[in-house]
């Protein structure tokens, strides 16, 4: 039996704000994120993803009071990411309502993590972020993608498809793929990368970065992605969930 093909729409969160730039540079608002959340819980989005973009980077953890606010406000899962380091981070975002997490940052810098939280909290509540960018000159890695931290801001040397082979193997439970190199351009999603990193895992694989138009889409979910996210372009009207969904139904793939 096939499995749906979800839809996600993405809020990036600065200051209490929705934000959204290109390649994560010169951020322009997008709104409230309760209000947003909640007309995308009206249309029928699979889940929400937030995600704290400044929280590493600042050296503080998520914004609770948002999530908390969010997480009232919404009928479907809610992942929330940005700043978690420890076990604890988890417990209290899921107290205040999200029902996975997302990890990145600190996972590269202590892989052990994401089995410290699957043991305690299950696989299924980690979902490990792969912000991931084709490689400069100087730069080698074996299969020419490499690992990215603090959103986009770091390189880290580390091979993109080997690191989603130990995050699986480590305890994650899903991975959203995020082309940093196609962020916010809308010009699709990176399928090269999808497909390597779909070859590479077993996992479900959340496709990311460069949504434009409905067909790209349909193009990530042929590539290997089992649920495609998008922020520009649902925040910014040029495409609705319904629009997504109705495209897929007519690719031939089932979605809720």
């Amino acid at each position: 039996m096939s499995v749906a093909i979800r839809v996600i729409p993405c809020l990036d969160v600065t200051g209490g704000r929705v934000v959204k730039g290109v390649n994560f540079k010169n951020l322009r608002d997008a709104g409230d994120p309760v209000e947003l959340a909640s007309i995308y819980d009206a249309e029928k989005a699979d889940e929400i993803t937030f995600l704290d973009v400044s929280a590493t980077a600042d050296g503080r953890g998520t914004m609770l009071e948002v999530v908390r606010r969010t997480a009232e406000q919404v009928f479907v899962p809610l992942t929330v990411g940005g700043g978690i380091r420890s076990v604890d981070d988890v417990r209290v975002l899921l107290e205040a309502g999200a029902d996975k997490i997302e990890i990145n940052s600190a996972a590269v810098a202590r892989p052990e993590l994401i089995s410290e939280i699957a043991d305690q909290f299950g696989s299924q509540v980690i979902v490990l972020s792969l912000d991931a960018r084709r490689v400069s000159a100087d730069v080698h890695t074996a299969s020419g993608y490499e690992v990215t931290t603090h959103a986009g801001k770091r390189s880290t040397g580390i091979d993109a498809l080997a690191w989603a082979r130990r995050g699986q193997e480590l305890g994650a439970g899903e991975i959203l793929l995020n082309s940093m190199d196609a962020d916010g351009t809308e010009t699709g999603f990176d399928l090269e990368m999808t497909s390597a990193i779909r070859d590479s895992v077993s996992l479900p694989l959340i496709a990311s970065g460069g949504a434009g138009k409905v067909e790209d889409f349909s193009a990530a979910v042929r590539a290997g992605a089992d649920a495609v996210l998008a922020a520009s372009v649902f925040h910014f009207a040029t495409l609705s969930i319904s629009q997504v969904k109705d495209h897929l139904r007519a690719q031939g793939y089932e979605v809720r």
